[in-house]
């Protein structure tokens, strides 16, 4: 029987996040998930038995409340999922500051602050940290300069984690998931098809932006969860440590210079 540990999940009341809580549970660690909508939070904690409390991690009181109501209620913190973030779209010359502002605090800032109030209780547990980065922090795409910043930011984040305490025994790696069924994409996709003039909503998005993936589709939370609770394994895990993990259907294997000899690729005409 593996050893009980306690992880503290943020974004935890949907998609990725809560996929992990529920993966956790299942294998009897105990898990604080915290999120900004009490709503959803409570939902998963009904059904996981998850301890939700809702909180800002860009709020460095919030934060510290957090992580205080989680060493009180089980006298101990071993992993932290980095899980909570936001997305919007934009090129440098279009995205509005405000925008800009909220990626760079929701995405990193935020992180940031989580792992300074965790780090003593972290290092006292020899714990491990995972960051739900994205492939966006490896691979930039079009209209996406402040997203793609902020989680090429939470990588090398979580890499200085690695670099400054490993020798203390705390372990930080990084799982970078493309197009994974989420609210937050959901709302993506719907965006992209109605611009794009697909018929579908959704779905329609997702299928054209996984068309060229050697996955052909979008992943599910699940499967990404998967990889998070690594941080609940040593000493399976012991040795890992700085990593980053692609969870992307093989996105990032592909060469854009390729694509020409494997498909027939057309301009899209903008639905007047």
């Amino acid at each position: 029987m593996p050893e009980q540990r306690v992880v503290l999940v943020t974004g935890g009341g949907t998609g990725i996040g809560a996929a992990t809580a529920r993966l956790l549970r299942t294998a009897g660690h105990q898990v604080v998930i915290s999120g900004r909508r009490p709503e959803p939070l409570h939902r998963v904690a009904e059904e996981t038995g998850a301890l939700a409390h809702p909180s800002d991690t860009a709020d460095p009181e919030a934060v510290r409340e957090l992580v205080e109501k989680t060493v009180t209620a089980y006298g101990r913190l071993d992993g932290v999922v980095l899980n909570a973030g936001v997305g919007r779209p934009g090129a440098v010359g279009d995205i509005a500051v405000e925008d800009w502002e909220e990626l760079i605090r929701t995405n990193l800032t935020g992180p940031f602050l989580l792992l300074r109030a965790a780090l003593p209780h972290l290092l006292a547990a020899r714990g491990a940290v995972v960051a739900v980065a994205s492939v966006a922090a490896l691979r930039n795409s079009v209209g996406n300069a402040g997203y793609a910043t902020s989680k090429a930011g939470l990588l090398h984040l979580c890499r200085s984690l690695a670099v400054d305490y490993g020798p203390q025994g705390l372990r930080a790696n990084a799982v970078c998931p493309g197009w994974v069924r989420t609210e937050m994409a959901d709302r993506r996709m719907a965006r992209f098809a109605a611009e794009a003039g697909l018929a579908g909503g959704a779905e329609a998005g997702y299928e054209e932006a996984t068309r060229l993936s050697p996955a052909g589709r979008p992943g599910e939370p699940e499967e990404v969860a998967g990889r998070s609770p690594g941080c609940c394994r040593p000493p399976a895990a012991s040795y890992v440590n700085g990593a980053v993990l692609t969870v992307d259907g093989g996105v990032t294997t592909t060469s854009v210079s390729g694509v020409a000899f494997d498909y027939r690729v057309e301009a899209r005409t903008p639905p007047l």
